[in-house]
């Protein structure tokens, strides 16, 4: 291990602070104060519990942009970790500590190559930015959303954006994130008459009511997907009813379940087909729905040729795009017209007790989105 790596030693300053969402716990000012003598600029943005940060050098066009989080995950209980979660710790190569893979260690990997690049490149042409948030793992309401409508709202745009969330599988940059499905999450509550088990004829039962309509939505063949995304998926993820006891029929039913959909059906549509479903079963009902984001794709241009191209260059490694995997803030970047792929970190550990990455596999993440800012920001 390099024990006197400039990233590593980033990447541990970060860990050590216990940025559970929302907090930042003075990540983002570390940040403002390492980019600040590379002459960038850092604009507060805070809204209600969260804090933002957009830090930028230039006025000109294109402005590539650095997305991330300072917010982590919880620990969960910290005597189930070999080494306590905020106290980083190297081992065996691998950077131990909560938010090391996902992602801390993709932020000290942008810094110190931004910085590299800024000390060889001066004159390097159009904009560097950051837009750093410390929401992304919580309710994501008033972090990189409200941001990116403050930049619209002043027709500040970004034209490319590398988003480090952890998208390796097994070495870094196997994996690039070039898009992400939609979310969308419906609760439903079925109504019944709650009664005696022994007299189901004064009762009606929900949960008997809703089986047929479950089945027909969890067997629906919502699209093909397409040679990007996979088919629409219909998942259960939460389902109550009664109170307990073995001997009530209960008065009603949830249900939670989330589509994750492909750019080949909106959201809209899948809330008219679900509607439609569960009508044709004459359920008496309660809907409300929470709409996560659309699916986006940035399937080509200069973003993607960079970065395919960083990669070859650092690790001598082909690159697979890929839109699998759960949401990313992403989400509320590309629908500006921003070109948005993914790359850090590999993902094994993300979110899991002893969370880490490896020391080796953060040097090769800085030189390769150094090389990144070399492809589009040089001629």
């Amino acid at each position: 291990m390099a024990i006197d790596s400039e990233v590593l030693a980033l990447a541990k300053e970060l860990i050590s602070r216990e940025s559970v969402t929302p907090e930042d716990a003075g990540c983002q000012k570390l940040m403002e104060e390492l980019l600040g003598s590379a002459g960038f600029t850092a604009e507060h943005m805070r809204f209600e519990d969260t804090d933002n940060v957009w830090i930028r050098k230039g006025t000109e066009k294109p402005v590539f942009c650095f997305a991330g989080h300072t917010d982590v995950v919880p620990t969960g209980p910290v005597e189930n970790w070999d080494n306590p979660p905020f106290t980083p710790k190297g081992i065996d190569g691998m950077l131990h500590g909560r938010g090391a893979a996902d992602m801390k260690g993709s932020l000290a990997a942008m810094l110190v190559a931004t910085k590299r690049f800024v000390a060889s490149k001066p004159n390097h042409k159009g904009s560097i930015a950051f837009l750093i948030t410390s929401d992304e793992e919580g309710p994501f309401i008033n972090g990189t959303t409200r941001v990116v409508d403050t930049l619209e709202a002043r027709s500040e745009k970004i034209d490319y954006c590398i988003v480090g969330e952890p998208s390796s599988t097994t070495h870094v940059g196997d994996i690039v994130k070039n898009g992400r499905r939609g979310s969308l999450t419906g609760n439903l509550t079925v109504k019944g008459i709650q009664g005696h088990v022994a007299y189901p004829h004064l009762a009606k039962n929900p949960v008997h009511l809703a089986s047929p309509a479950l089945a027909e939505l969890a067997q629906e063949h919502w699209d093909d997907g397409n040679a990007s995304f996979p088919p629409t998926s219909f998942q259960i993820s939460n389902i109550h009813a009664g109170t307990g006891a073995g001997n009530v029929i209960p008065g009603h039913l949830e249900v939670c379940f989330n589509f994750r959909f492909s750019t080949e059906v909106t959201d809209q549509e899948l809330i008219k087909r679900t509607l439609a479903i569960l009508d044709k079963h004459g359920l008496e009902y309660d809907i409300s729905w929470i709409f996560n984001g659309q699916p986006f794709l940035t399937d080509t241009g200069s973003l993607v040729d960079a970065t395919k191209d960083a990669i070859k260059t650092v690790v001598g490694r082909e690159t697979k795009l890929s839109t699998a995997g759960g949401t990313s803030d992403g989400r509320f970047i590309a629908p500006t017209g921003a070109q948005v792929v993914e790359l850090g970190p590999v993902n094994a550990t993300i979110h899991k007790v002893n969370e880490c990455v490896s020391v080796d596999d953060l040097e090769k993440l800085t030189d390769i989105y150094q090389q990144v800012l070399v492809n589009l920001l040089t001629e």
